[in-house]
């Protein structure tokens, strides 16, 4: 089931954008932690006031 290098363009193509979409899925992730981050620290400030 592993290619280690596609054979055909298609293949190639289709490599490129799950490669794409691993990239864009990873940051989105990375942004949506801090986001959390943030609000968990300001809920926190917000609370002691």
């Amino acid at each position: 089931m592993s290619q280690k290098t596609p054979s055909s363009s298609k293949e190639q193509a289709a490599q490129k954008r799950e490669d794409r979409l691993k990239v864009a899925l990873k940051a989105n992730m990375a942004r949506r932690k801090a986001q959390a981050r943030a609000r968990a620290s300001g809920d926190n400030k917000s609370e002691d006031e």
